[in-house]
């Protein structure tokens, strides 16, 4: 199926592709929906989730300027008062004044675009930028995996190219940013990823030759993964005859690898490039 030409490239389409390109074409070519389930336990999969949405919400609330005090009476569940504590104690600090949460990108890049919605941007114009990514998977990835991961290459590319309209009209050198992964199952221990002009350039490629291997797929076709392990956390599998059963999120480390963008993609369809 053709890749169409006001598609979108975002950190979870393009780790789909990566881990399946099947994936990605069912997910956001054919929009197909599956109703099957991702992880077990699903109840408790669930509940995590929404957790984990409701601490975004939290930490958006407090970045945009709402008292912490106020922010940590609405949450009773002891998952959400334990991760505000660590927030609290634990968060990145210091960090730039201006902070611009939930803020979206996006800026043409070849024959398409490419967008990130960054959890909260900390920026001193002519001077720094950072890129804070809240997480709150049950474990806390590698640096290895996270490396390796479309995020972390694709947060700081496209802030350089597409955030002059944030640092004074100057595109930010690739050397004044920094990409922070705080945890909330190793608060104090957050993983930075310093930016760099040959990371910058190495980025680019890659991120062209990506795009690329995937238009000439949508001219052939889209294989099948080729590491079933991918396929226990997919909810196309049976589609695909890879299964029917679950993986189990808190006994299987694969999940950990995937949980952060396993398909909960926005849609950015409608979103205007930024000038830059």
């Amino acid at each position: 199926m053709k890749i169409p030409a006001n598609f979108a490239f975002s950190q979870n389409n393009l780790q789909d592709y990566v881990d399946c390109p099947r994936r990605f074409e069912l997910r956001y070519l054919e929009k197909l929906a599956w109703p099957a389930i991702r992880s077990e336990p699903i109840l408790a999969v669930e509940r995590h989730m929404q957790l984990g949405e409701r601490f975004h919400r939290m930490i958006q609330q407090n970045q945009s300027g709402l008292p912490a005090d106020l922010i940590g009476a609405t949450a009773s569940e002891p998952e959400l008062i334990e991760w505000w504590q660590a927030y609290l104690s634990s968060a990145p600090d210091p960090l730039p004044e201006r902070r611009l949460v939930e803020h979206t990108l996006a800026a043409p890049f070849g024959s398409y675009r490419l967008v990130a919605k960054y959890d909260l941007l900390a920026i001193t114009p002519g001077e720094r930028a950072l890129i804070v990514d809240w997480k709150t998977s049950l474990r806390k990835p590698k640096r290895q995996i996270l490396s390796s991961r479309i995020q972390t290459r694709l947060y700081p590319f496209l802030l350089t190219e597409a955030g002059k309209s944030l640092n004074n009209g100057i595109a930010f050198k690739p050397e004044q940013i920094e990409l922070i992964y705080w945890f909330t199952a190793d608060p104090r221990n957050p993983e930075h990823f310093p930016y760099s002009s040959n990371q910058y350039e190495e980025d680019r490629s890659y991120l062209q030759n990506l795009i690329a291997d995937a238009v000439n797929a949508s001219d052939t076709n889209f294989p099948l993964t080729g590491d079933e392990r991918m396929c226990r956390y997919c909810n196309f599998r049976s589609l695909c005859d890879r299964g029917e059963g679950a993986g189990e999120m808190e006994t299987d480390s694969l999940a950990e690898e995937s949980s952060e963008s396993s398909g909960y993609d926005l849609d950015f369809e409608q979103i205007s490039e930024i000038a830059f």
